[in-house]
């Protein structure tokens, strides 16, 4: 009996010069960073914004509806983006992130193939950005060195990130912070594309230079309830995908706080040392260990600047961060977003933000299990949680979702006035 193989179009190397590869911007901050990487090693690449009602029935139109909100989402992007007329699609390719495992992002890409097929683009090349060997395409790689630069632009991202969300509540003039965020992107995106801004050195020196800046923001500091964001990560760091919950949150008087994407890399990463420690497998052992230990390489340099600005919090070095998540979950559970979600929520709490929004996409069922399955135990540990589930769906009004965060705010300012 011989095997199915699927056809489809690769990305070639005559590609590279012809086609442009469109990308959902699942990550504003950083993929606008992390977009120089590509350029700089020769890829045309656009980020993909569209939002509205015309996305999700785009996405419902050519994905099946019990497959998850993220995928509905994404693929209905890629291909409206086709449809539009905004782009050639015989010059075009698209790209998503294939995770392997079992975490039904492992196949968005058949998915979005099939939906091309059905859109008449069958001839579209899609490109799979995974480190599984799931797939291959001759016109496309990432070398070790963009990995390491795409790593590098994340915790810009994550650091920007930070402070931007701590400033923003509090500052006198309006727009002041989002303008300083957009002249770091511009700064670092251009000393990135010439391959500066890289070295533990380079990264200490802009690191205490855009502490710097963000501390010369006039603000003016009134109590506000802390908000976390956790969940699901398309849907916990794209405005599209969560309803631009941030800029709600703020708008309402909250604090916000977005765990960094850091957390997930070295969670992904230490997938190889869990494997070994629980199987036996060896297969991912030193390459987890050593992309590891150079993430927390880059983690302690953004901690230990901090450390000269006590105004600003920093986040918990992902060994104590593993460590807590063990007392509410085995860390072998690695699907999906997996231990480090329910970590994330205590880091919050113990870090003094009880009030907690857990973003549930449709159809996440690693995210529902580690995520709102674990509440029960959470509250347990911390009387002071205050934890919202909010679900994502495309029947979900936006409405719903803002009075279930309201009234999580009602109670988070009643906690406030009563100590």
């Amino acid at each position: 009996m011989m095997d199915y193989v699927e056809e489809f179009p690769e990305f070639t190397v005559e590609m590279k010069k012809t086609h442009t590869i469109l990308i959902p911007n699942a990550l504003p901050v950083h993929f606008s960073l992390m977009g120089s990487v590509f350029r700089e090693a020769g890829y045309k690449i656009e980020f993909l914004n569209y939002e509205g009602k015309k996305i999700i029935d785009t996405g419902l139109k050519y994905v099946h509806n019990d497959a998850c909100y993220p995928a509905i989402v994404v693929i209905g992007q890629l291909i409206y983006a086709l449809e539009s007329g905004d782009y050639d699609p015989h010059t075009t390719a698209l790209m998503l992130y294939q995770t392997g495992g079992g975490c039904r992002a492992s196949n968005y890409v058949h998915l979005l193939r099939k939906g091309l097929k059905q859109a008449g683009f069958e001839y579209v090349p899609v490109v799979s950005v995974n480190f599984g060997g799931i797939e291959h395409n001759s016109g496309f790689s990432i070398t070790p060195m963009m990995f390491l630069k795409g790593l590098i632009t994340w915790l810009y991202g994550d650091y920007i990130m930070l402070l931007n969300n701590q400033v923003r509540p509090y500052e006198v003039d309006k727009g002041a912070s989002k303008q300083l965020m957009e002249k770091w992107r511009k700064r670092l995106t251009e000393q990135i594309r010439i391959n500066k801004g890289i070295s533990i050195i380079s990264i200490r020196r802009n690191f205490k230079a855009i502490a710097k800046d963000y501390s010369a923001i006039d603000v003016e500091y009134v109590d506000k309830p802390k908000v976390g964001i956790v969940g699901e990560i398309y849907v916990k760091y794209a405005d599209f995908g969560n309803n631009h919950l941030q800029d709600f949150l703020v708008e309402q008087g909250a604090e916000i706080t977005v765990p960094g994407i850091l957390g997930f890399a070295l969670y992904s990463l230490n997938i190889g040392k869990e494997n070994y420690y629980m199987y036996g497998d060896k297969s991912g052992l030193w390459f987890s260990k050593i992309a590891v230990t150079y993430v927390e390489q880059l983690e302690k340099t953004m901690i230990s600047v901090l450390k000269h600005f006590p105004q600003f919090r920093s986040p918990m070095p992902f060994k104590r961060l593993k460590k807590l998540g063990r007392k509410h979950i085995n860390t072998g559970v690695c699907m999906g977003e997996g231990w480090l979600l329910t970590a994330e929520m205590a880091e919050l709490i113990e870090n003094g933000c009880n009030n907690i929004v857990c973003v549930q996409p449709f159809g996440c069922l690693p995210n529902h299990i580690v995520g709102r399955g674990k509440m029960r135990e959470l509250k347990e540990s911390y009387p002071e949680a205050n934890i919202c589930p909010v679900d994502y769906d495309p029947g979900a009004t936006k409405v719903n979702q803002e009075n279930r965060i309201k009234l999580m705010l009602a109670v988070a300012r009643e906690k406030m006035a009563s100590v």
